[in-house]
Parts: structure tokens; C-alpha cells; sequence
């Protein structure tokens, strides 16, 4: 199989050079862009290209507000923060993901809980997450959820949209509630992604994305901050700017921010990818259909999206049908020239996350022992 696979994808790409996971493509307006900013001396978080790519967001995906920060970890940083995360709480997230979704957390001082995935999204399982409540927390005098052997409280659930696949929203929606938890996305992977007609990042309280290099599209470094209304947009802009109270030339901050805004130079990258999106998004789409037909009928089953939704496939995938077929897949396909790689390390396994408080983690060690990740970089089919 990784023979005749390696042969399909050197010939979708047409080449029998090095074929990366996911490689930036910069076939618009990026220069003339990065142009305007540097003659415009603007390169710093304040221009217009910032204001611009916010604005840009804001209409893809029907958020109420954007706000453009320097990477995804720092906006999933201020999501949580914004959320009502502090230090000592304990938030509930998949042991699944990247470790940036942890790394968030404890530079708040909060703690994560790993709750497993469920098969059909990869993401954060609603039925999983409802056992582990019930299991392990109350809801205390005041309203709170509360750990049953610790006291501390949950205060929020992080699913994460893994690889641009989004999880059961309505079904997670209904746990939060019931348990008083607020809902933050990690959508750094799922920008294009709709979940039953409507864009990830717009369900939860708060919501992070990513534009790091190798995602659907790429400032260079990057993240946003989706928010629900204007209001709190207006205040996440403000804990972003250091906290900065607006005046003509005096400087006074209101309480401890951050500062997190995204420099101009990149969005005007990230204003030039956004032009070119539904583009690489119908070429992804199509690449996705291309692998689903070639692992048709073989041992190995091509990661589909979920029927609910409308998935980016922004890093396609694969199952392997044993973790021995995994490995030797893995070798080969790389040694040839392919990329491919295994999925992260589950959370709990890393030295910093090892005494976690975690649920049964059975379906998320499954997928670590047999899942693939395949070359996805858009390209144009036939």
C-alpha cells in the first residue's frame, strides 16, 4: 500500500521531490501587501491591514467580532481568559490534541482534565464527558461546578476541531449547560470548517484560531479571537492592548493585559491568503475525495468528515489497521519522499501533563496506535 501510495500522491502533486504535510502557497496579492506595509512604515499591531483582516474573519465566519493576536496559543490564552479562567481551575479538554491546547492552560496556572474522543469527530466526546461529570463533580451552593475530591471548580470545556473536523457542538452545548461550564473552542485547525451550516469558533463563549504556517491558510504566525458579541470583542481588543486606556499621549492601563496583537506585516499576509481561501478550500475538498476513493475497498480508512458537518480537511487522514502496519507505513512513505506522520502523543503521556486528572481514554489510544496523517496541501486536481 505505501509503494503504491507513494505514486498517487507524487503524481497528484507532480513532482518526486520532498512533498511536505502541508506547505503555504502564496499565488495572490501577499507581496503587494507586505509592499504597502512596509512603505507605509505601519509594520507594528497598528495599520490597516490588521483592522482589515479582522473585518475579513468577521464576514467568513459570522462572528459578532475578531480580534487578530500574534499566534493561536495566545489567542486560546485570552479565549480562556476571557472565559473567566484563572489560575487554580480546572479545565476539561482531549487528551487529543496538540499540545499548544495544554500549554495554554498551564501558563494560567489552571489544570486539564482529559476527557476521551469520540470516533465520529476525533474531537471531544459529549457522552465521554457527561460520565466524567457525573462521576467526579457536583454543582455546589453557588451554582458552580465543583470537583468532588478536590473542590476546585470546572470552568470550562476546550473541545478542539481536530484536523478541521468539527465535534458534536449541540450535543456538548447541552452538557455545558447542565453543568454551568462554559464552552471555549480551540478552533486553531478548523478556519472553513461549518458545523451543520454554521463556521467553527461561533458555538462556544469564546473561540481561538490559528494561522500558523502549516494551516489552511498564514500569516507567517498568527491567531484570532472570536467572540460573541461586539461588547466583548471590545474588551478582548483591550486586554490584548496591554490594557492601554486611549488617550492622545498619556499612558494608563487599567488592569494587567497583554500583549498579544498581531503586527500589521502579518495581516496583510493574512488579508491576501483570505482572498485566495474558498479556493484552496474547494482544492482541499477535492484532494479529500481523491484519497477516499484510492483507500476505498483497502485496510485502511480514509477520515471522513462527520455527517453533521462541512470539514476543511485541513491535515487529511488515515486508519491504519494495527499499530505494526502503522510504524512500517510511517518508515516507508517518509524514506520515499512522502511526509507522513503519526498523531501527537496523547496529553497525558508528556512528563508536564502526567498526573492529570483524566476519564477513560480508550478511543484516544486506539487512534494514537493507528492514525496517519497524509500529505493536504491544496493543489489543483486533474
Amino acid at each position: 500500500m505505501h509503494n503504491k501510495l507513494v505514486k498517487f500522491i507524487q503524481d497528484i502533486y507532480q513532482t518526486k521531490e520532498f512533498i511536505p504535510l502541508h506547505a503555504p502557497i502564496f499565488s495572490g496579492n501577499e507581496k503587494a501587501y507586505i509592499n504597502n506595509t512596509l512603505e507605509s512604515t505601519f509594520v507594528s499591531s497598528v495599520g490597516e491591514y490588521v483592522d482589515k483582516f479582522e473585518q475579513q474573519i468577521e464576514a467568513f465566519t459570522g462572528t459578532a467580532k475578531a480580534i487578530a493576536t500574534v499566534n493561536g496559543t495566545a489567542a486560546l490564552h485570552t479565549a480562556l481568559y476571557m472565559a473567566g479562567v484563572r489560575s487554580g481551575d480546572l479545565v476539561i479538554t482531549q487528551a487529543l490534541t496538540f499540545v499548544a491546547t495544554c500549554n495554554a492552560l498551564y501558563h494560567m496556572g489552571a489544570e486539564p482534565v482529559f476527557v476521551d474522543v469520540s470516533k465520529v469527530s476525533l474531537g471531544l466526546c459529549p457522552k465521554a464527558l457527561e460520565i466524567y461529570l457525573e462521576d467526579n463533580a457536583i454543582i455546589n451552593n453557588a451554582g458552580l461546578c465543583e470537583d468532588k475530591s478536590t473542590g476546585k471548580i470546572y470552568r470550562a470545556v476546550v473541545p478542539m476541531h481536530t484536523f478541521g473536523h468539527p465535534v458534536e457542538l449541540d450535543e456538548l452545548i447541552v452538557v455545558c449547560k447542565k453543568w454551568n461550564i462554559k464552552l471555549v473552542e480551540d478552533a486553531a485547525e478548523s478556519l472553513g470548517s461549518f458545523y451543520k451550516g454554521k463556521h467553527t469558533g461561533t458555538f462556544g463563549d469564546f473561540s481561538a484560531i490559528s494561522f500558523n504556517g502549516n494551516k489552511v491558510i498564514t500569516t507567517g504566525g498568527g491567531g484570532m479571537v472570536l467572540c460573541k458579541s461586539i461588547e466583548d470583542g471590545i474588551r478582548t481588543k483591550h486586554v490584548t492592548t496591554t490594557a492601554k486606556v486611549s488617550h492622545p499621549y498619556d499612558f494608563f492601563h487599567d488592569e494587567a493585559g497583554f500583549n498579544y496583537r498581531l503586527p500589521n506585516l502579518n495581516a496583510a499576509l493574512g488579508c491576501a491568503q483570505m482572498e485566495v481561501l474558498s479556493k484552496y478550500l474547494k482544492q482541499k475538498r477535492e484532494l479529500s475525495q481523491e484519497y477516499n476513493n484510492f483507500f476505498d475497498g483497502s485496510d485502511f480508512k480514509f477520515v471522513l468528515e462527520p455527517e453533521y458537518a462541512q470539514s476543511n480537511y485541513w491535515l487529511n487522514a488515515i486508519i491504519c489497521p494495527s499499530a505494526e502496519v502503522r510504524e512500517k507505513f510511517i518508515k516507508e512513505t517518509n524514506m520515499q519522499g512522502v511526509m507522513t506522520r503519526p498523531i501527537w502523543q496523547l496529553m497525558h503521556r508528556l512528563p508536564m501533563y502526567k498526573n492529570a486528572k483524566r476519564g477513560d481514554l480508550a478511543t484516544s489510544i486506539w487512534l494514537e496506535s493507528r492514525l496517519v496523517n497524509i500529505p493536504s496541501s491544496p493543489v489543483i486536481i486533474g
